[in-house]
């Protein structure tokens, strides 16, 4: 009995701190009313695999153009939000100290920053970011990506552009992150994601969602508002899921123009 309320002590204290840590993350997430200011016609799917997680979204305003992001920091629960934090924070200092608005540059700056902080550790840290970035000025976008893509749908079509094939982090062979300009129309609609959406198992062979499949269900609901979109997505994942675990955090940003 005395060994039981023991572990029930213990188990109450980690789960009150990780709910504590959960209302840290979550102050550092951009409140929805920002988000709806600045990007009226946009959703955030956002669903931790535990109570804090690796992925976050993130939103800044500068020079009259609107940054945004979404982001999978390695790991997730508290591993991945600690990362997350000094990721965030790396994100914040390129735009807000060092005044930048180009993606390319804004992802060159926050690896300079995150791997200084993680190089003052005696440990050999290896964890970073994958991320996709983009500016958003009047109709210009512009797009630079860590391994994450950036989707546009364009009458009835995917518009893929790459991201660059390395972390936000300790990589052999740095090379600075490209920045794409695209000139957008009316009725495209812009997609961002981290990788915890295709890679969910599920169905009824258990197999991965995939990105072919993730194209095809959001070309089907170009017609519903950001809103539904959202509870779409939710729903075909959660039903994809089934009675399996969720496997990484989820992370989907939608902007219709």
């Amino acid at each position: 009995q005395q060994q039981k309320e023991i572990v029930e002590e213990a188990h109450k204290e980690i789960t009150d701190s990780i709910q504590y840590a959960k209302r840290i993350q979550n102050a550092i997430l951009p409140p929805n009313k920002l988000v709806k200011q600045y990007l009226p016609n946009s959703f955030i799917l956002y669903k931790p695999k535990d109570v804090v997680a690796g992925d976050f979204y993130w939103l800044e305003q500068k020079d009259g153009k609107i940054l945004f992001a979404a982001a999978d920091c390695t790991g997730h629960g508290v591993p991945g939000a600690m990362v997350s934090v000094v990721c965030n924070n790396g994100l914040n200092r390129s735009v807000r100290e060092y005044g930048l608005t180009d993606p390319g540059k804004i992802l060159d700056k926050t690896r300079e920053i995150v791997i200084s902080e993680f190089e003052k550790s005696e440990d050999d840290v290896q964890d970073g970011m994958d991320i996709a970035l983009c500016t958003l000025a009047g109709n210009t976008l512009q797009y630079a990506g860590a391994h994450n893509p950036l989707w546009i749908i364009r009458n009835g079509e995917v518009l893929e552009t790459k991201a660059n094939k390395q972390p936000i982090g300790k990589y052999e062979n740095l090379l600075p992150y490209t920045t794409h300009t695209i000139e957008l129309q009316k009725g495209d609609s812009i997609y961002l994601f981290s990788d915890g959406y295709v890679d969910q198992f599920g169905g009824e062979k258990e197999k991965k969602f995939k990105s072919v499949a993730f194209k095809k269900l959001l070309l089907s609901i170009q017609e519903k508002t950001m809103e539904e979109q959202r509870e779409f997505i939710d729903q075909a994942f959660e039903t994809w899921r089934g009675d399996l675990e969720q496997i990484d955090d989820v992370c989907v940003i939608g902007v219709s123009i």
